[in-house]
């Protein structure tokens, strides 16, 4: 079974990735989940803030702050629920619902792998 640490460590490569990819070229990654290319700046400020906390969870993971990984697991189930708030009552794209699942299933593993070390 995978270390709560090693599942931080995933899950902040992911969000570097995402960043990366919403800094850079935002337009080809909207357009594969049938979204509009981005007009304004801010999809570009979003993806630098994910990347950052994408290196945040990296360096947590090398520092073994097992707090931390535990604050996580609330948060990042709570992103689904946002999303599909988002979905019904603003309208969104059903498709931000994928990556509030990408978010739950790692939530999950960080939480199981977290109950697997407890004595």
């Amino acid at each position: 079974m995978a270390t709560p640490a090693f599942t931080i460590r995933v899950f902040g490569i992911y969000l570097l990735g995402l960043g990366a990819i919403l800094i850079v070229a935002p337009g080809a990654l909207l357009r594969l989940f049938g979204m509009p290319p981005p007009v304004e700046i801010w999809i570009h400020v979003v993806g630098m803030l994910v990347a950052f906390l994408g290196l945040y969870y990296v360096r947590a993971a090398a520092a073994g702050l097992s707090a931390f990984f535990a604050w996580t697991v609330p948060v990042r189930l709570s992103v689904l629920a946002f999303f599909v708030a988002f979905v019904v009552l603003l309208a969104a794209p059903p498709t931000l619902l994928l990556f509030g699942l990408v978010d739950a299933a790692a939530a999950a593993w960080t939480w199981r792998a977290l109950r697997a070390t407890r004595p």
